[in-house]
C-alpha cells in the first residue's frame, strides 16, 4: 500500500474513533461545515497575505501536503516555502465545494483555480482537491491536502 493509501486508512481510523467519542457532541454536521469553511477561508487568506504565523495556526503539526505535482510537504517545509517567497499564491478561487462531516473531522472537496508564482515564474493551475480538517484544542487544523491537476482542454 502506498503512502496515500496508508494516509487514507489512518484518517479513516481516526474518523471512526472521533465519531464514537462523547466529546464529538459539539461537532454536529452543520456546525462542522460552517467552521471548516471559515477555517479554510482563513487559511487561504493567510496564504495569499504570506502571513506565516497565522497560516501556521491553521495547519496541524502532522500535515501531509501533497501538491498536484506529487511533491509532498510537511508543515515546516510548506511554511518555509511561503516564508521565503519561493512560492506565492496570488489568487485562490475555489468552487464546487463540498464538506463531509465525520464527527470532529471535516473533509473538503472542490475545484481550485489558482494563480501562483513559483521561484519567480507565474503559473495558472486548475485542480481538484481534497483536504482534511480535524478539530483540536487549538481549533480546526488541516492535516491533509491532496490535489490533482485538471488537464487542459
Amino acid at each position: 500500500m502506498g503512502k496515500a493509501g496508508r494516509l487514507l486508512v489512518a484518517l479513516g481510523s481516526l474518523a471512526a474513533v472521533l465519531v464514537s467519542s462523547p466529546a464529538t457532541a459539539a461537532c454536529e454536521p452543520e456546525r462542522v461545515t460552517v467552521e471548516v469553511l471559515e477555517a479554510d477561508t482563513g487559511r487561504y487568506r493567510a496564504t495569499i497575505d504570506q502571513d506565516v504565523s497565522t497560516l501556521a495556526t491553521f495547519l496541524g503539526d502532522d500535515l501531509v501536503y501533497t501538491h498536484s505535482t506529487s511533491a509532498v510537504d510537511s508543515k515546516a517545509s510548506y511554511l518555509e516555502s511561503i516564508r521565503s517567497g519561493r512560492v506565492m499564491y496570488r489568487r485562490t478561487d475555489r468552487s464546487d465545494l463540498k464538506v463531509s462531516a465525520y464527527g470532529c473531522v471535516g473533509v473538503v472537496t472542490g475545484r481550485g483555480d489558482f494563480r501562483v508564482t513559483i521561484e519567480g515564474k507565474d503559473m495558472d493551475v486548475q485542480l481538484r482537491f481534497t483536504n482534511v480538517w480535524v478539530k483540536r484544542d487549538a481549533g480546526w487544523q488541516m492535516v491533509a491536502w491532496e490535489s490533482t491537476r485538471i488537464p487542459p482542454k
